[in-house]
C-alpha cells in the first residue's frame, strides 16, 4: 500500500467516526423531542403532587412536569426554598403554556401536622390526578448504635407519612374513579443489607402497603406503581437526608450502580404513561442479588455475613 492508500483510509475512518457521532446526536435529539412530547401529553392539565420537591429528584420532576403543562402541587419542608423553586420554574417557562405551582409545606417527621396539610392539598385544586411519593430518609449504622427515637423518625418519614397522606386523599380519588399513585422506593424494599436495619424495615413496610393498596383500588380505576431503585446519584458523596456511620461496608457505593435524578424523572414520566405497576431501576449486580436472595437464601445470608466480618476485620485497630 502506498501513501495515498493510507490517506484514503484515514479519510474514510474520519468520515465513519463523524457519521457515528452525527447519528448519535440525532438519536439523542429525537429522544429529547419524544420525551418532551410525552411530558406534554401525559401530564398536561393534570394535578400532580410531589411530596419532596426540594430533593434532587423532586427538582427534576418539577421541572419536567411543569414544562409538560401539569398543575403542580410542590411540597417540601422549607417554605423559602419552595418559593425559590417556584420562581425558577416560572422564569424558565412560557407562562401561556404552564401553570403557576401551588406550594404546600410538608414535613413527614412532624406527623401531627399532616392532617392539616392534607386539607390544604385538597383545597389547591379540589382534586388530585397524580401523587408522587419521593420523600425519604436514610440512616446507616450498626443496629446497636440506633436509638428508638431515630427508628421512629425514619418510620414516620418513610412509612407513616406516605400512608397517612394517601389515606387522607384516597376518598377523593375513589369518588372520581381515577388517579395514579407512584411510589419511589429503594431496592431495599425487596432486598436487605447490613447496617440498614431501620431503613430497610421502613422500605419493606411501605412496599407492602402500596402492593396491597394496588389490588384494593384497581376496581376504582386507580393505578399504583412502584419504582425500586438502587440509589440516586447526587453531587455530594452522601445525600442531604442521609445519616451515616463510619463503616467500610456502607461506604462502598459504586457510582455505576446508581441512577441520576434525570434518569429517574424520565422513568417516572414513562411510568405515568405506560401505567406499569412495578419497575426496577437497577443494574445487573443488584438484580442478580434479588434472584440469589429468592432462589438461594442461605448463600445470600452467608455473603452478607461475610461482608460484615470483613468490615470488622478492616476496622479492628492494630495491637
Amino acid at each position: 500500500m502506498d501513501i495515498s492508500d493510507f490517506t484514503r483510509l484515514d479519510v474514510t475512518s474520519v468520515w465513519l467516526v463523524l457519521s457515528v457521532v452525527a447519528v448519535a446526536a440525532g438519536v439523542f435529539c429525537l429522544y429529547s423531542l419524544i420525551l418532551r412530547h410525552l411530558a406534554k401529553t401525559t401530564v398536561r392539565n393534570k394535578v400532580v403532587l410531589i411530596t419532596d420537591s426540594l430533593s434532587t429528584l423532586g427538582n427534576e420532576c418539577a421541572t419536567l412536569f411543569h414544562i409538560g403543562g401539569a398543575r403542580l402541587i410542590l411540597c417540601g419542608s422549607n417554605w423559602e426554598k419552595l418559593e425559590t423553586l417556584a420562581e425558577k420554574l416560572m422564569s424558565e417557562s412560557d407562562p401561556t403554556l404552564t401553570f403557576p405551582p401551588k406550594l404546600v409545606e410538608l414535613d413527614f417527621s412532624n406527623m401531627e401536622s399532616v392532617p392539616e396539610v392534607i386539607s390544604e392539598i385538597l383545597e389547591c385544586y379540589g382534586c388530585l390526578d397524580v401523587l408522587i411519593f419521593n420523600s425519604s430518609m436514610k440512616v446507616k449504622a450498626p443496629v446497636q448504635c440506633l436509638s428508638l427515637e431515630m427508628d421512629r423518625i425514619v418510620m414516620d418519614v418513610n412509612y407513616f407519612g406516605p400512608i397517612t397522606l394517601v389515606k387522607g386523599v384516597l376518598s377523593s380519588l375513589i369518588s372520581r374513579r381515577t388517579g395514579h399513585i407512584l411510589l419511589v422506593n429503594s431496592i431495599q424494599g425487596k432486598l436487605t443489607m447490613p447496617f440498614r436495619t431501620t431503613y430497610a424495615a421502613s422500605k419493606h413496610a411501605v412496599q407492602a402497603f402500596f402492593d396491597c393498596l394496588r389490588a384494593e383500588v384497581q376496581e376504582y380505576g386507580i393505578t399504583v406503581s412502584i419504582v425500586n431503585h438502587t440509589f440516586i446519584k447526587t453531587p455530594s458523596t452522601h445525600s442531604e437526608d442521609e445519616v451515616t456511620a463510619k463503616s467500610v461496608w456502607t461506604d462502598v457505593k459504586p457510582s455505576s450502580l446508581g441512577v441520576t435524578p434525570k434518569e429517574m424523572a424520565s422513568e417516572l414520566l414513562k411510568t405515568l404513561s405506560s401505567k406499569k405497576k412495578e419497575i426496577w431501576m437497577a443494574r445487573s449486580i443488584p438484580k442478580a442479588a434479588l434472584y440469589v436472595r429468592s432462589l438461594f437464601p442461605n448463600l445470600f445470608f452467608t455473603i452478607m455475613a461475610a461482608g460484615v466480618r470483613n468490615t470488622e476485620a478492616v476496622e479492628m485497630p492494630d495491637d
